[in-house]
């Protein structure tokens, strides 16, 4: 029996058998799907947890929580990986699980019983250097951003972070647009007020 290289899409007409008398079942065909699908998941998670648990520390502002988030998206990502694998945009819908998981903890309250002590803050990244960013400024920006209410912050991350439009960021929270706008705009006033940051005239 061949098979194609891992991680490749199986198809019926490249699936052989030495002998072409012996019938193939139907059930032989579920396998090799889903031996293909779980070669996909596998190769799509390595490719994008660094990207997911960045994007989860931006929401969290805590390591250890942002691997739970993580960890419980892919999971979740994996038990709809059949239905998740033929989205338009992956990226797009993994990430919508990963920020209404980290909303619906938020409302239950799940993290804040659980939680026995705040993770250090992150240290600036490596390239932080090469692009001429301020440490000490980072630093202040990530605790101010911890303080945010969570769908503020969620707004930010996703508008900010993510460079998200309003409608795909409206799209990832299920929420209008204008929530969107208006949750935004009091994120970045609480953020203002936090980090005792004028506004420009732009920003009015």
């Amino acid at each position: 029996m061949a098979l194609p290289a891992s991680g490749s899409r199986l198809k019926k007409e490249e699936f052989t058998t030495h002998d072409a008398t012996v019938p193939v079942s139907g059930g032989i065909w579920e396998i090799v799907d889903l031996l293909s699908a779980d070669a996909e998941y596998i190769a799509y998670v390595r490719g994008r947890l660094l990207w997911l648990r960045r994007i989860a520390y931006s929401l969290c502002q805590d390591w250890h929580r942002a691997d739970d988030l993580v960890q419980t998206a892919i999971t979740r990502l994996y038990v709809k990986w059949r239905h998740a694998r033929q989205a338009d945009d992956l990226d797009a819908y993994v990430r919508v699980i990963l920020v209404r998981i980290f909303l619906k903890e938020q409302r239950s309250g799940w993290f804040s019983r659980t939680r026995l002590g705040a993770s250090p803050p992150e240290p600036a990244p490596p390239e932080a250097a090469a692009y001429g960013w301020d440490a000490d400024l980072s630093m202040d920006l990530r605790r101010a951003l911890a303080l945010v209410p969570p769908r503020q912050r969620a707004a930010l991350v996703l508008r900010f972070h993510c460079d998200l439009s309003v409608q795909q960021t409206a799209a990832a929270l299920g929420c209008s647009t204008g929530t969107v706008k208006s949750q935004t705009a009091r994120g970045l006033a609480t953020l203002r007020a936090l980090l005792e940051v004028t506004p420009t005239k732009e920003d009015r």
